[in-house]
């Protein structure tokens, strides 16, 4: 599975609320929000989106104009779906139809329901591919699309389990290990072996909230020999134990 496919996996429109806005002047949501504009046309943070476009923004955001807008605000589900919220921009256009805007003024008018509720995740899946092939420009996108970092990336998250050196990642870029150190620094924000710490700890904390697997388990399943380690790395990225993780995770997934 590709990285950010995985990443996409936590986000679902369960209970998001669709709804159908009339916007006149501005219109303020919250939290991580898709918006289909169905007809007329509104600015965000200085980008106008017309009749068919998509806007996703997160946080609150002013969203302004004269518009009809069908919306749907998400919780990320579990903490990979929240790594994906952490690289997203505050807000994000995504370019559409006539064709897409005639479709958008039929949803919701039933109210919400779980037919709207998936059609509102093909709408965001796509606009949050369509925004990451685009943009390559900058941040994550960037380091996966990069010759170098992308493969290690790839790796890192095709097998999380595996006993990873920064030689062996090294070996998977066909490079020095001074060469991947900076270059996925640059890209990425941190050394290499640092966010496979944090990728490690992101997928613990869901297997923790999803299943009933031990703790044990868990560890070795993110690449720990034993649960005692686990559980002081576990502790030093999230700040609770992976037994906490059990109620406290699972309340926030």
């Amino acid at each position: 599975m590709e990285p950010f496919d995985e990443l996409l996996r936590g986000m679902r429109a369960e209970g998001a609320g669709v709804r159908r806005t009339e916007v006149d002047g501005a219109e303020v949501f919250g939290g991580l929000t898709l918006c289909a504009v169905a007809s007329g046309e509104v600015e965000v943070r200085g980008e106008v989106a017309k009749a068919g476009d998509i806007v996703v923004v997160q946080g609150a955001v002013a969203v302004e104009g004269r518009a009809t807008v069908v919306s749907g605000t998400y919780n990320a589900m579990g903490a990979v779906a929240r790594r994906l919220v952490s690289i997203l921009p505050g807000a994000l256009v995504v370019p559409g139809t006539e064709e897409c805007a005639a479709f958008y003024e039929h949803i919701g008018l039933g109210g919400p329901g779980v037919v709207a509720d998936r059609f509102l995740d093909w709408l965001m899946v796509c606009a949050l591919r369509d925004w990451f092939d685009r943009e390559h420009g900058d941040g994550w996108p960037a380091a996966l699309a990069d010759e170098v970092v992308g493969p290690v990336l790839r790796s890192m998250h095709a097998d999380p389990g595996r006993a990873w050196t920064l030689a062996l990642l090294a070996r998977e870029a066909g490079v020095a290990r001074t060469t991947l150190a900076g270059r996925f620094a640059r890209l990425v924000g941190v050394p290499p072996l640092t966010y496979l710490t944090r990728w490690r700890m992101a997928l613990a904390a869901d297997l923790l909230a999803e299943s009933g697997a031990t703790v044990a388990a868990v560890a070795r399943k993110v690449g720990y020999a034993d649960a005692f380690g686990f559980s002081a790395a576990f502790k030093r990225v999230h700040g609770f134990s992976p037994s906490e993780c059990r109620s406290r995770c699972a309340a926030s997934a």
